[in-house]
């Protein structure tokens, strides 16, 4: 059995390092640039990967350059990958453009990420796992075949990560995947979005739904964890940003580690703050992703 298998799309991630996110008409500099392998439940999986559990991933990937080097890294990483499909078309390409505060603005080509297709191979695999951690896609036809997923999916317990793209989708979309699943990370905005209020009252509605638990990151501040007999807030722990891509991808890869570590939902929340901040310290969403031996002290600390 594996601990987490990710379902989200596999994009290398063309990092832009400017002096400041250009505004309408502005021309900026741009100061370096850095490739590296992303989608953001293929960014928590790598992190699983690196805290030492049992991990694989469904998605997509085209027979190009791009689709090698997210193949390549994702075994490096200790990834299963018997999950990932080839196909002629593109890789899924994201175009990121980070000043020097660490803030970023985002582009996306979803390439063959939008042919996924949910087969009984697919669903054999999936129920091997304790969690499937889902991401989300551009298109309608892979978010369509995640949904089709989790209506023939039991036994396993379903981590979302909504980002901005299936927020803007609203309750009255997201109610199916919302209600069948154990965890939802969101940020402020996102919650926002989706309930209509803010995290400390979107929340609550969100457990109604049928979640079991709701995280919701602060950014500087930490999180905010709820479940259905509690909640906290958490501070974050102070760090220099460098470059807050994968943050909340990093984040869930924390919190889903101390679930399965069967830890209380305040230490998870702390282990997804710990994990988060080393990954903000460098450019990139796995540069400085944390191996299991370097939590150790810190896990030790908080029993």
């Amino acid at each position: 059995m594996m601990d987490v298998i990710g379902v989200g799309a596999l994009n290398l991630d063309k990092l832009y390092i400017v002096e400041k996110i250009a505004r309408g008409g502005e021309e900026i500099p741009i100061i370096s640039l850095k490739e590296s392998p992303g989608g953001s439940a293929a960014n928590t999986i790598a992190a699983l990967a690196r805290l030492g559990m049992r991990v694989g991933f469904i998605g997509k990937i085209g027979s190009d350059r791009e689709g090698e080097l997210i193949l390549k890294d994702l075994e490096k990483e200790g990834v299963d990958i018997k999950g990932i499909a080839r196909s002629k078309g593109r890789t899924g390409i994201i175009l990121g453009f980070v000043d020097s505060s660490g803030e970023r603005a985002l582009y996306a080509y979803p390439g063959v990420n939008d042919e996924l297709q949910i087969n009984e191979s697919n669903l054999s695999y999936a129920r091997q796992a304790k969690f499937l951690h889902l991401s989300s896609f551009v298109g309608e036809r892979s978010y369509q075949a995640q949904k089709k997923l989790l209506d023939k999916l039991s036994g396993v317990k379903i981590s979302f990560s909504p980002g901005m793209l299936y927020a803007r989708k609203r309750l009255e979309n997201l109610k199916q995947m919302i209600e069948k699943s154990f965890v939802i990370f969101l940020n402020e905005e996102e919650i926002e979005l989706i309930t209509g209020k803010d995290y400390r009252r979107g929340a609550p509605m969100l457990l109604e739904l049928g979640a079991k638990l709701v995280v919701v990151t602060l950014a500087h501040r930490g999180c905010f964890v709820a479940g259905s007999s509690e909640s906290h807030e958490i501070e974050a722990y102070p760090v220099k940003v460098v470059d807050t891509t994968g943050a909340g991808d990093a984040f869930a890869a924390g919190f889903l580690y101390g679930l399965l570590l069967e830890k209380d939902l305040k230490t998870c929340g702390k282990l997804g703050n710990k994990v988060a901040s080393l990954c903000i310290g460098k450019v990139g969403a796995r540069e400085s992703l944390p191996y299991r031996k370097d939590l150790e002290n810190f896990i030790s600390s908080l029993e």
